[in-house]
């Protein structure tokens, strides 16, 4: 008669206490030390755990931080469909500020924004598990825009559209990262008037 198996141990079944204590201590290390000095043992000694413990769970600290940071990606929740496309990209962009300027995230998307130039593994992660389901949802909007017959069915694709897409999240970025604060609502509204506008208008 075979033995029963046995339920996995160590960090592939981290009781719900202990894999918080591991997402409070990612989040504290990246602040307090970045990405570059970032390191399992540091992790582990914070969060309480033993080392092995995270590598059961975690190959290595890129996939560990990526994991945590997923937790605060993009809602699982449809985009918001607001009637009309300022609306929409208006919702976007509000959506792009409130991620970057969340107080667990401000201090660290710009140090792994600037890791992920020099570690192949994390720009591929950050853009599969960050970028790439924003960059979807913000096709959403533009699929929508279509059915409502806001935009031809060519700007929703290709050159232009993957523009729009850049345009709408790194305006919040820059307006966080080099003026110091996020955008208001006065700018959230005018940036999406001004796409809208150069979606919209005759050719």
């Amino acid at each position: 008669m075979p033995s029963p198996r046995r339920a996995p141990s160590g960090a592939a079944v981290l009781r719900p206490e202990l894999t918080e204590a591991v997402v409070d201590a990612v989040l504290a290390e990246l602040a307090e030390v970045g990405h570059g000095r970032l390191s399992m043992q540091r992790v582990a000694a914070r969060a309480g755990v033993g080392k092995s413990a995270l590598y059961r769970r975690w190959p290595g600290k890129d996939e560990m931080v990526m994991d945590v940071v997923g937790r605060f990606g993009v809602p699982p929740e449809p985009s918001p469909d607001t009637g009309t496309l300022v609306g929409d990209l208006r919702a976007l962009v509000v959506g792009m500020r409130d991620w970057l300027d969340h107080p667990r995230l401000a201090p660290i998307v710009p140090d792994l924004l600037a890791e992920s130039r020099r570690s192949p593994g994390l720009a591929e992660a950050f853009r599969s598990r960050l970028a790439g389901p924003r960059r979807a949802r913000s096709r959403e909007v533009l699929d929508r825009a279509v059915a409502r017959g806001d935009i031809a069915p060519e700007q929703a694709r290709g050159v232009e559209a993957e523009l729009v897409v850049d345009l709408l999240g790194s305006v919040p970025f820059w307006r966080l990262a080099v003026h110091g604060g996020p955008i208001d609502e006065d700018g959230a509204t005018a940036l999406a008037e001004l796409v809208a506008r150069g979606m919209t208008a005759p050719r």
